[in-house]
């Protein structure tokens, strides 16, 4: 033992050196670690937005929940989209109008043919003709942009104006 105390005293200077060395290593490894903590705490208080005694576990079920309940949300929005569109493409979408004189003694172009169709281009021309003592409306069907009746050319033009999507002009 007192070999061992000698060689001490001997290199006292060394022991100390060294010491100090592992101390500040250690030092900075404490520091080091610290901020790691840190990041993993500011992580980890993000991640549980402030709970308190949030267990890592029960918030992951929690988010799972969430996400399932979002998704078939989701679904059900996507259903009833597709519905709609669906719907949507029998309604009225296209619009042909002309108006007219359909009598060279009535002024004023008080008679028109008016074309309403949907995406498949059915529908019906609702046409009114107006003279001094009556006035008559009626209507034809229009099934693939086509009509079984005869059709008069204002309403063909009218039909036509529809199935371009042009702005209504007067026939003169």
């Amino acid at each position: 033992m007192v070999q061992l105390l000698d060689f001490i005293d001997l290199n006292s200077t060394y022991f100390i050196i060294a010491l100090s060395v592992a101390f500040l290593v250690v030092l900075i490894l404490y520091i080091a670690q610290i901020r790691e903590y840190r990041k993993h705490k500011e992580r980890y208080d993000s991640l549980t937005r402030g709970l308190s005694g949030a267990n890592i576990e029960d918030l992951f079920i929690r988010i799972n929940s969430e996400l399932s309940s979002i998704n078939r949300d989701i679904n059900l929005i996507e259903d009833n989209i597709e519905t709609i569109e669906t719907k949507v493409t029998f309604t009225i979408q296209k619009m042909g109008f002309v108006r007219y004189n359909a009598f060279a003694d009535t002024g004023s172009e008080l008679s028109f043919s008016i074309a309403l169709m949907d995406a498949y281009n059915n529908g019906f021309v609702l046409t009114s003709i107006y003279g001094r003592e009556q006035a008559v409306m009626f209507g034809k069907p229009i099934q693939n942009a086509n009509c079984n009746v005869p059709l008069s050319p204002e309403e063909m033009t009218a039909i036509n104006r529809a199935l371009m999507g042009e702005s209504s002009e007067k026939i003169l």
